[in-house]
């Protein structure tokens, strides 16, 4: 018998963000279980929505959109409590002046770019003239005010080019958490609603390893960063300071942030304001 038709087609982005989320099934072996499709953000969603996987992370904006589909993993996001390091806002100027400015948007991401906007549009009052383009800080800062960066390259615009080119960087987190209170949700991982129908213990199993390897990575998430930084731009202490700041929930607190995000974006976005999240039951 054929094996493969069996294991679960299940999705990761290869950012930095969810290295702790992919350790942990490395060390267990668990990854095996699975066949592992690896691509961006964008490219999962698209994946995901047209039924080429069965389970995977999805950007919050995506999920909203085919709520009626999916179903989200509960406790398992990749969100923040504040700061998140690596959704940022570059600016050559203060973001009040940012009126009618170009402001470049980087492909990657599909929620960060809706919260920089919603940001700009209702905490500052500016609507910026927006265009899409490839995350390139450098190209970006040429012909544009602003940009909205994700991923691994916002994390280098925030340590490394923001502070040398004298640009100032804006945490998306921190500045969601001053105006709302509210902790924010960038992906959660979810299962196509009829794979779940088909397959209830397999899918339950992909949950329970991939909390399992969560947790795994965040006791040992020294090593974790040790690891990571043999071959990423960035020093142990960095990454584990990343990988602690993130916050990996999802529960009451967090689905209130999506509710919240919901109700100002939904209409505009895609989805209705009060957007069911359906979780998995144990």
């Amino acid at each position: 018998m054929d094996n493969s038709r069996t294991r679960p087609r299940v999705g990761h982005i290869q950012f930095l963000n969810c290295l702790p989320l992919y350790w942990g099934l490395a060390r267990t072996g668990t990854l095996l279980d699975f066949e592992l499709t690896k691509d961006t953000p964008d490219k999962l969603n698209e994946l995901l929505v047209q039924g080429e996987l069965d389970i995977a992370p999805i950007t919050l904006v995506e999920f909203l959109k085919h709520a009626d589909d999916l179903v989200a993993f509960p406790d398992i996001a990749v969100g923040c409590d504040g700061p998140v390091m690596s959704c940022v806002i570059v600016s050559q100027v203060p973001l009040d002046r940012l009126d009618g400015a170009r402001v470049a948007l980087g492909s990657t991401s599909r929620t960060s770019v809706r919260l920089a906007q919603l940001l700009l549009a209702e905490r500052y009052g500016v609507q910026p003239d927006y265009y899409t383009c490839p995350p390139d800080l450098g190209l970006m800062m040429q012909e544009a005010e602003a940009a909205v960066l994700i991923g691994d390259a916002a994390l280098r615009a925030n340590l490394h080019y923001g502070p040398k080119l004298g640009l100032d960087v804006h945490d998306l987190g921190a500045m969601w958490k001053e105006w709302t209170g509210l902790p924010f949700v960038f992906a959660v991982w979810a299962a196509r609603r009829d794979y779940l129908e088909r397959e209830p213990l397999l899918t339950r199993q992909v949950h329970e390893a991939f909390l399992s390897s969560r947790d795994l990575s965040l006791e040992e998430v020294a090593k974790v960063a040790e690891q990571a930084s043999r071959w990423e731009a960035f020093d142990q202490q960095v990454l584990e300071q990343y990988f602690t700041t993130l916050d990996f929930r999802f529960a009451g607190p967090q689905l209130a942030a999506v509710a919240e995000f919901a109700r100002r974006v939904g209409p505009t976005t895609g989805f209705p304001a009060d957007v069911k999240v359906d979780l998995l039951q144990p």
